[in-house]
């Protein structure tokens, strides 16, 4: 792995370097921004520096388009092929996210476990470059550490810059980020130094990997009937706001859309806190009450997730808690099924 040193000005001539070859996206700042196909992300033209802490918008909308187009038909009558469907093919462009908090990036190496066969993720996983920045700050609501991260992780990432006293380090860590170097003027390789300091920094976190073990270790059924979720789920008005916002939810629902006699099968964003999400077409529903939701949506993020693959289903960005209306926090319910006998 190649580390490369410059300043500040050099960064932002870089980034812009990127722009006339790809596209580049870093997080909005504002509602007018706004990149329609990608909720929270704009299109960059120079090298403006990206805000602190994680985006309002994950990165998840780059690898799950909101909505996306899996397939097209005919339902002419005339049409001598009738349903005919043919699968929709796959954009190959590259397109580069800049300003990428650790733990987004973690994320899309946890949503590539269940979705390690989705042609379509893996597709767009393939041309997205991502640019991390690690946290010198965070908010009060980031407890990345809490469940495998840090501030400083690279997991994700293609490309890891960190801020060192006054000079950026790039860590180029795969090979579809070293065509970037190319067009990189002012980098120079980081001195050992330098890359000490770095690493000094990454071993002063204070991380607490024992969280998921513990609740692993623990029985199923005395979580899933622990009898605080009543409590949690009271105040719960199943907005479904954390799981869009959340960058490891990944909920889909397909509908078929005909327009003209000209068809599409359309992935969107769906949510397990909708009571429809569950609803069978016998009108049974398994999850037809509030507490079992909430208590799902916990459950498959602190339990069923590590269970099935080893690490929790979040990644501490603290989104969920920000924009909760009613103040629901994932940290105090973690607390509450560790305390569960």
């Amino acid at each position: 792995m190649k580390v490369y040193a410059f300043k500040q000005a050099d960064l932002e001539k870089w980034v812009k370097s990127w722009t006339s070859t790809h596209k580049v996206y870093r997080a909005a700042t504002q509602k007018s921004e706004t990149c329609g196909a990608h909720a929270g992300w704009t299109e960059m033209t120079d090298g403006t520096m990206p805000p602190c802490g994680p985006a309002k918008s994950s990165v998840k909308t780059f690898y799950f388009p909101q909505p996306e187009t899996m397939a097209t038909f005919s339902a002419k009558k005339e049409d001598p092929d009738g349903l005919l469907m043919e699968n929709q093919e796959t954009p190959e462009e590259k397109q580069i996210v800049f300003g990428v908090r650790p733990c987004d990036g973690r994320s899309v190496e946890l949503n590539n476990l269940p979705y390690v066969d989705d042609p379509f993720y893996q597709a767009n996983r393939e041309r997205t470059i991502l640019v991390g920045f690690s946290c010198t700050e965070q908010k009060a609501t980031c407890f990345c550490t809490q469940t495998g991260g840090s501030p400083y992780g690279t997991e994700g990432l293609d490309v890891a810059l960190s801020q060192v006293g006054d000079v950026f380090l790039a860590e180029i860590i795969t090979d579809k980020a070293a065509e970037l170097v190319d067009n990189g003027d002012g980098l120079t390789e980081a001195s050992e130094s330098e890359i000490a300091e770095l690493t000094s920094l990454r071993q002063a976190v204070e991380e607490n990997p024992g969280h998921d073990e513990s609740l692993k270790a623990k029985e199923m059924t005395a979580l899933h009937g622990a009898p605080f979720w009543d409590k949690v789920a009271e105040s719960c008005l199943n907005c479904g706001a954390c799981t869009f916002l959340c960058p490891t939810c990944y909920c889909f629902d397909i509908q078929d859309e005909v327009v003209r006699g000209q068809g599409k099968r359309i992935r969107y964003w769906d949510s397990c806190m909708f009571p429809l999400y569950t609803l069978h077409t016998t009108g049974h529903n398994p999850r037809g009450k509030k507490v079992q939701r909430v208590r799902n949506r916990f459950m498959h993020k602190l339990k069923y997730f590590p269970d099935r693959f080893g690490p929790f289903s979040c990644v501490g960005c603290g989104r969920c808690i920000q924009e909760c209306p009613v103040n629901i926090d994932i940290r105090e319910v973690m607390v509450d099924l560790l305390a569960v006998k």
